[in-house]
């Protein structure tokens, strides 16, 4: 017995001493993962991604065996170099976004080169930088085993195939190991792929990547692959969601009228109740809010598209795309639209922006989405003053009054999208902030000499992010505010309604409120966490203070004042209006506000919030709103299935065009058809 250990303990010695390169490529690619996951989403320790990372990297080394030994180095720096370029893409992206890279998203990168600021100023961290270390020690030790001639005494007793047949026999034994420790819940999320962050956390970076090109290429390489599994799905939901719309007291209290939807770029809700000194930061946006209709519940659901995907969620009430964007990938599907239900009810439709006629491709989407005109940057308008991406936003609006007062005198009825731009991150002008709105803090102080009170100023915001995201927003609320007063002079508020939605957050990391919430104007400083007046920003908060504003609002006042204080997301806006305009698709996602007890605001990620509570389903834990009440488990079960239908309805539309589908093949029941 003592003979055989012997022999497998120098066998097994001997093997590690002529693979060093092998296991260094294996062991700092593993390390890697485990650090990608450190800096992320925390689960670090669990075991399943580290067995399915290894898996992973143990097939691929073993293709390196194919090579002679001195050759090896080039095939394994390689696929080190790849790793750690992913895992930078994947951190930087998570940072932004709190989720992971697609390779879908190759189609939309493009973009990046008109948001190189933002990009370098709101994503690019020192600690993204981190997992280039494997290339160094992979080089390090490369150089010292060529010195030992290392390479010449393996060539003598390697034989390539051999190893390599090895390797994969033992990576298929992880395999088994691994697949014997998965549950259904980790299989059906790795089909679906949309919950990125939970696909990551139990499948590590390298399955997740090799899964991610699978599901990404599926619907290029066919568009039939999966198609009659989607179209039952499809089919069945829309027979059992297939109720008459209930009437209420809003029901058509719009009809006839114009409309002018101004997308506010990045304006957060809690911007509205923020002050300096006394001074609002958006108080014309405040003023709508209290004169209109107010959903002060309201978010986004925009993914990796931002402000295209909050176009394509208000336009239809579907969901973002799974994979890569809409506007991009999948612009040219067919989509029932509120411009293309209201152009037949007579309406001229027409959308604006201050940028690049081509950004988002939405010189394309814009004419798939039934918009009979796309006004846009150097086409339509003078540039006269630039701020960031484009056009200012008080050149463009005092343009687009001008071009909207001609359509007027043209068309009987018009509805109008305005893009905002000038409130785009990264919040400033060629690094200067686009407006001198103060962010000090004025704060009474005790003179210590003479014992009177004095009014002292310390510099709070000023020269932070969130201090020129607050200069940057007061100055788009002014650019909304001349606007309407604009509008109204000219008289096109005259049976006209204005509605305003914050397209999404405004991407500012959550550290950055930290001294916003923290700060201790008598020293200039943030207070400690141990202070009983220090405010924690966790996730929760954070999520929570994402949403934006949505409103409603007439000059006439036909649209009452009124807060709607019930949660609602982006698909849920073209339910709503289209209740007081009188239209309807009957593929909406998302609900009238107005004709539901409870309502559901699912996000990309598959996470979701009610007035009960915020559930991230990628940890599977949420928090309550009251902290008295005992949320069972069949509510959030139920919610769960509710969230992950939808997304997978809304992606079958998009990936599959199963709307024109309908429409030729007749899928849906008789009532539907008509």
């Amino acid at each position: 017995m003592k003979e055989i250990t012997n022999k497998v303990k120098d066998k097994s010695v001997n093997y590690v001493k002529t693979n060093v390169l092998f296991f260094t490529f294996v062991i700092t690619s593993v390390l890697n993962g485990i650090l990608l996951r450190f800096l992320t989403v925390k689960n670090y320790f669990d075991i399943k991604p580290i067995i399915a990372d290894t898996v992973v990297v143990l097939v691929i080394g073993a293709f390196g065996y194919f090579f002679k030994p001195k050759n090896q180095f080039k095939y394994f720096i390689t696929w080190t170099i790849i790793f750690s370029i992913m895992c930078i893409i994947h951190s930087m992206y998570y940072t932004n976004y709190l989720s992971f890279a697609s390779v879908s998203l190759l189609a939309t990168s493009f973009q990046i080169v008109d948001v190189g600021d933002a990009v370098i100023q709101n994503v690019m961290e020192l600690k993204d930088f981190s997992y280039l270390w494997t290339i160094f020690v992979l080089i390090f030790v490369h150089y010292n085993l060529k010195k030992k001639n290392y390479y010449e005494r393996v060539s003598k007793i390697e034989i390539g195939k051999i190893r390599a047949l090895n390797t994969l026999i033992a990576s298929l034994i992880l395999v088994g190991v691994f697949v014997s420790m998965l549950t259904s819940l980790d299989l059906s999320r790795l089909g679906k792929q949309w919950n990125r962050e939970y696909v990551l956390m139990k499948f590590g970076i390298y399955f997740y990547q090799v899964n991610d090109i699978v599901v990404s290429i599926k619907p290029q390489i066919s568009p039939l692959f999966g198609y009659d599994e989607n179209a039952k799905m499809f089919r069945e939901y829309y027979e059992r969601n297939n109720e008459e719309p209930k009437e209420n007291e809003y029901t058509n209290i719009l009809k006839g009228k114009n409309i002018l939807v101004i997308h506010a770029e990045s304006i957060q809700n809690f911007l509205l109740d923020t002050k300096f000194n006394g001074n609002y930061v958006t108080p014309n946006i405040k003023k709508l809010s209290e004169e209109g209709l107010y959903f002060s519940n309201f978010y986004a659901q925009e993914s990796v598209g931002t402000s295209s995907d909050t176009e394509f969620t208000f336009n239809t009430s579907l969901m973002p795309a799974n994979s890569g964007t809409v506007f991009i990938s999948y612009w040219d599907r067919e989509y029932v639209t509120l411009p293309k239900l209201l152009k037949e009810q007579g309406y001229y439709t027409f959308s604006m922006h201050g940028n690049n006629c081509t950004f988002w491709n939405r010189n394309n989407a814009h004419k798939s989405f039934g918009y009979d005109n796309f006004y846009c940057y150097t086409k339509d308008y003078d540039i006269d003053e630039t701020i960031g991406l484009g056009l200012s936003d008080k050149s463009f609006f005092r343009q687009s009054t001008e071009i909207i007062d001609k359509i007027k005198k043209e068309h009987e009825k018009f509805y109008g999208l305005l893009i905002m731009l000038s409130n785009h991150t990264p919040f400033n002008n060629n690094g200067e902030d686009i407006s001198d709105f103060d962010v000090s803090m004025n704060y009474e102080h005790i003179n210590e000499v003479t014992g009177e009170k004095e009014t002292l100023n310390a510099p709070f915001m000023e020269g932070t992010k969130l201090g020129s995201y607050f200069k940057s927003a007061h100055y788009a609320d002014e650019a909304l505010g001349e606007f309407i007063k604009e509008l109204d002079e000219k008289g096109l508020l005259e049976n006209t309604a204005v509605v305003i939605y914050g397209d999404h957050d405004a991407k500012v990391k959550r550290n950055e409120y930290t001294r916003f919430y923290n700060y201790n104007p008598e020293t200039d400083s943030v207070l400690e966490e141990d202070d009983p007046n220090y405010k924690k920003v966790d996730y929760y908060a954070y999520e929570l203070n994402r949403k934006v504003p949505f409103i409603i609002w007439t000059k006439d006042g036909s649209v009452k004042h009124e807060e709607i204080t019930k949660v609602m997301g982006m698909y849920d806006t073209l339910p709503t209006l289209g209740n007081m305009l009188g239209v309807r698709s009957k593929y909406q996602l998302g609900h009238d506000i107005f004709s539901v007890d409870e309502n559901v605001v699912i996000f990309p990620s598959g996470n979701w919030l009610t007035d009960k509570m915020y559930y991230n389903s990628q940890k599977q834990e949420g928090m309550t709103f009251n902290e008295n009440e005992t949320i069972p488990s069949d509510y959030i079960e139920k919610y769960n299935k509710i969230s992950e239908e939808k997304i997978a309805i809304s992606n079958s539309i998009i990936v599959y065009d199963l709307i024109k589908k309908t429409n030729e093949n007749k899928l849906l029941v008789p009532e539907m058809q008509n």
